[in-house]
């Protein structure tokens, strides 16, 4: 007997559904208006391009990087490596982006430091201390950046000269000129001393990880300062010793009108130093507060419990935790440091913004000289953000 259309199999069988599109349908509509506005974009990024190119050919101005090649003719008062005003474009742009760097890296390790410090004096018991450290968050958050770094441009302008300099220290003076410090002769003795200084940091990192997975298996604690005191500071010592101990002080001396020796720190880098260290400074302040205060008050009550003192409380229990609040604005706070270096020019300070600035007026490459100075803050703002956000993921709590 043939199986017949009434098959109850059949009747259950859903029917087949045709693909229609319409209008109505949100996901036709959400694919039309983005194949739509990236057409928009792509002809108005097509529309600037053409537009531009026509406008150079008929000034005739030429593009391209060929003019990092030429000889630059820009004199550059201070630089991390050797520069003459005959060497190219490139070099110099390389100067103006290691004085950059400079003030950075230095001004958030110092940034850092201080708006720690100030954050946790807020919190202090210590009344005056307390009202102090509010006192100067609100008066230096308060006030432009631009203002400041011209404050202290100023200040360091109206100092004595090199012959009635200031001395804190002896060996140390202060001038209009700059502050002058005593340089250490750097031998190659010094340079593998500080490679076995980086290579007993990682050496310390891996006997830590060790340390902690065998603490996992048996329960035991290791110390591990024993082992980073070895590696951390007698290992480049050794170096250093096995090497001749090479120690050269270049002490700074006053010759005529002005100091031979030591080391300089320009009046321009100072301040523009000082006024982006004291302005961020404020703002991570308030950052480690509110990291601090978001740490529940039963973990201070169970730590002195414990019988561990302030300062152990907060190194040891309450820090830790709060750094899981204090790390995702602290590095909106290190981009703005950057960024904000690039305020440099206002008070002569030679940095990328300054050298790229002068190079495109010489030249006429202004294209590629405002391409040069976005790609290298990019770059700079990109490297810290993935060093956070992998620092960020390191500490963030796991639910197992």
């Amino acid at each position: 007997m043939s199986q017949s259309s009434t098959d109850p199999r059949l009747l259950r069988a859903p029917p087949k559904r045709r693909l229609r599109l319409s209008w109505r349908d949100e996901r036709v509509r959400g694919i039309v208006w983005q194949v739509l506005v990236v057409g928009v974009i792509g002809a108005i990024v097509w529309w600037l391009w053409s537009n531009t190119v026509h406008n150079l050919e008929v000034r005739r101005i030429a593009t391209g990087f060929g003019f990092l090649s030429r000889e630059a003719g820009l004199p550059i008062a201070e630089s991390l490596i050797e520069y003459s005003p005959t060497d190219t474009y490139f070099r110099a742009l390389l100067v103006g982006l290691l004085n950059t760097l400079k003030v950075a890296v230095v001004g958030i390790v110092l940034a850092t430091i201080l708006g720690t410090l100030i954050g946790i004096a807020r919190l202090s018991r210590n009344w005056l201390l307390a009202k102090l450290a509010g006192i100067y968050v609100e008066v230096i958050r308060d006030l432009p950046l631009l203002l400041q770094l011209l404050f202290w441009y100023v200040v360091l302008q109206n100092l004595p000269g090199p012959r009635q300099a200031l001395t804190p220290v002896e060996g140390i003076y202060l001038s209009n000129r700059g502050l002058k410090l005593p340089a250490l002769v750097w031998e190659a003795a010094h340079g593998w001393a500080l490679l076995a200084f980086l290579a007993g940091i990682v050496g310390t990192w891996l006997y830590r990880r060790w340390a902690r997975a065998r603490q996992m298996q048996d329960g035991q604690p290791r110390r591990v300062w024993p082992v980073a005191l070895l590696l951390m500071a007698g290992l480049p010592v050794a170096v250093w010793w096995a090497l001749g101990a090479p120690w050269v002080v270049d002490w700074p001396v006053l010759r005529g009108f002005n100091f031979r020796g030591g080391t300089t720190i320009t009046p321009e880098y100072f301040a523009l130093l000082l006024g982006l260290v004291l302005y961020t400074a404020g703002f991570i302040a308030e950052i480690v507060r509110a990291g601090i205060l978001a740490v529940p008050q039963g973990q201070w009550e169970a730590a002195e419990a414990l019988g561990l003192r302030p300062a152990q409380v907060l190194n040891r229990v309450v820090l830790p935790q709060a750094l899981r609040v204090i790390v995702p604005p602290m590095t909106s706070q290190y981009l703005n440091l950057t960024k904000n270096s690039s305020l440099a020019v206002a008070i002569g300070y030679q940095d990328i913004v300054s050298i790229a600035n002068t190079t495109l007026n010489q030249t006429g490459q202004a294209i590629e000289g405002i391409a040069i100075i976005m790609l290298v803050y990019l770059t700079i703002s990109l490297s810290i953000s993935l060093f956070m956000n992998w620092y960020n993921a390191r500490i963030a709590l796991v639910e197992r």
